[in-house]
């Protein structure tokens, strides 16, 4: 503590004592931009050209080294510096040790009653964890499966990548951000292993070509027997195997109703056609009994003085409903009786005859002619 208060005193009275005295020194070549591990260390230099009295060094607007054309002004352990000589020229540098994430910033050379200064910007690269989800991974033989690894407090974020050392059918991998960590990223392998082997997930920082690397084993064994299963299928393949046939079967049925109802259906209208021509025979058959009732009835002599008392609607009741039959009114009124000549000779004494007029099958009336 004392130490630091004397630095700080020293380097005030420097600078009261370079106020007085002009000068025309001024910087030639200032920091380059560096990119550094955490851990390590970052190196800056200043060339200035003859005169100078005070040479200063900030880090983020702290000055954090003074030197003097005597003996430098150090406050911190972790800055130091040294010095070169480029002719006529001096060449300051500072030296900053076991760099922090926390130094990331401005680096800047000035000189005391000088108004040009020259910066640098320093990068630190953090290199996080990085690891395996586990040490040991056992796996089905040619079938699918993944593998995770995970790159967490980096900075910048890395580039991961795979080595595989083993035998695959297929494989391929992405990473992607986990959103609620910004220094971490995943990455997921993709593979269907057929053997043994490592697998080695390597994280790279491009800018310094820095690397760090995780390995695991991989165990490949048989898939169990009788297990038929595969990655993806909502059903085994028995059970597929089984509805397949259940299908066919119920295919194969169909096909059998529909072709016994299209056989049941063609006798069915032969009967339908065959009931037809009957039904048309019995009427032919009943029409013509009818025509010999009516002709035989016909056969006794006509009364044409006779005239029937039964009402109208009985007579035609009588008749039918047949629109194809002859009438048998129209027949009889058409037909004269047959008188032979005998009946001609014959006077009032003769024998009476008898005509059958039927109205009705159930009405018959006795008519004597005098």
């Amino acid at each position: 503590m004392g130490s630091s208060r004397t630095g700080i005193l020293a380097t005030l009275v420097v600078l009261a004592g370079l106020a007085a005295s002009g000068s025309s020194y001024e910087i030639i070549e200032g920091p380059k931009n560096a990119m550094v591990l955490e851990g390590s260390e970052a190196r800056f230099n200043c060339t200035i050209s003859p005169g100078w009295r005070l040479i200063m060094w900030s880090l983020n607007g702290t000055v954090v080294l003074s030197i003097t054309p005597t003996e430098p002004i150090i406050t911190s352990d972790r800055f130091t510096t040294a010095s070169y000589e480029e002719g006529s020229n001096f060449i300051s540098e500072m030296i900053i040790h076991d760099v922090q994430l926390s130094d990331a910033g401005h680096v800047r050379c000035s000189l005391q009653n000088s108004d040009r200064d020259a910066s640098a910007f320093l990068s630190v690269i953090v290199m996080g964890e990085l690891f395996i989800s586990s040490g040991v991974l056992t796996v089905i033989e040619d079938e699918p499966c993944n593998v995770t690894c995970r790159a967490s407090g980096w900075t910048p974020l890395p580039d991961i990548s795979w080595e595989i050392g083993v035998p695959v059918n297929h494989s391929s991998y992405y990473s992607v951000r986990e959103p609620d960590e910004p220094q971490s990223t995943v990455s997921i392998l993709a593979l269907t292993p057929q053997g043994n082997g490592t697998l080695t997930c390597v994280a790279t920082v491009e800018a310094l070509q820095v690397h760090k690397s995780v390995t695991v084993n991989l165990t490949v064994v048989q898939p169990p027997v009788g297990s038929l299963d595969k990655p993806g299928a909502s059903l085994p393949t028995w059970a597929i195997a089984l509805l397949a046939v259940s299908f066919s079967l119920l295919l194969i049925l169909i096909i059998v109703l529909i072709i016994i109802f299209c056989c049941c259906r063609v006798p069915g209208r032969e009967k339908k056609g065959s009931s037809y021509h009957s039904e048309v025979r019995k009427s032919a058959t009943v029409k013509t009994n009818k025509e010999t009732l009516q002709t035989k009835l016909k056969s006794g002599n006509e009364n044409h003085g006779y005239s029937s008392d039964e009402p109208r609607t009985t007579k035609s009741a009588s008749v039918p409903p047949r629109s194809s039959e002859p009438s048998v009114p129209e027949h009889r009124s058409s037909r004269q009786p047959y008188q032979g000549p005998d009946d001609r000779q014959q006077g009032p004494t003769s024998r009476p005859q008898v005509s059958f007029i039927m109205g009705s099958p159930r009405k018959v009336r006795n008519v004597t002619l005098v």
